[in-house]
C-alpha cells in the first residue's frame, strides 16, 4: 500500500509527519509525494490564521480529488480545534488531535473507506 503525506504549519508539524511517515514505513507502506495515487492520505494541519485554516481545507480536498477512494486522515492543530468542520468534509475518514496524531495506528487497523469521520 501507498501511503501520501502532507503538512502544512510549523516546524514541528513537519516532524510529527516525518514520526508518522515512519510509523507506515515500518508497517509496509510505501511513501508518495502527495497528490500522487495512494490508498492512505494523511493530512497534518495548522490553525495559526485564518489563512491556515483555509489551506488546511484546500489540501483536505486537494486529497480527496487527487485519491477519491483513499483513507484520509487529518490530524493536527486545525483537527484539534475544528474536528466536527473536518467531520463534515465527505471522504475524511479519521480525525484526530494533536495528542493523538503519533498514534493512527491506535485508531486503525485497516484503512477501509468510511460513510463517516470518526472524530
Amino acid at each position: 500500500m501507498r501511503v501520501s503525506l502532507h503538512t502544512l504549519g510549523c516546524k514541528l508539524n513537519f516532524a510529527d509527519t516525518g514520526s508518522i511517515g515512519q510509523a507506515f514505513e515500518a508497517r509496509g507502506f510505501d511513501t508518495v509525494a502527495f497528490g500522487e495515487t495512494a490508498e492512505v492520505a494523511v493530512i497534518n494541519t495548522c490553525t495559526v490564521t485564518e489563512q491556515a485554516e483555509r489551506k488546511c481545507r484546500q489540501a483536505i480536498r486537494r486529497a480527496l480529488r487527487a485519491n477519491p477512494d483513499a483513507f484520509v486522515i487529518v490530524t493536527g492543530c486545525y483537527a484539534q480545534l475544528r474536528p466536527d468542520d473536518i467531520a463534515e468534509i465527505e471522504g475524511v475518514d479519521l480525525v484526530l488531535g494533536t495528542a493523538e496524531k503519533n498514534r493512527v495506528f491506535h485508531y486503525v487497523n485497516e484503512f477501509v473507506k468510511r460513510p463517516q469521520a470518526e472524530v
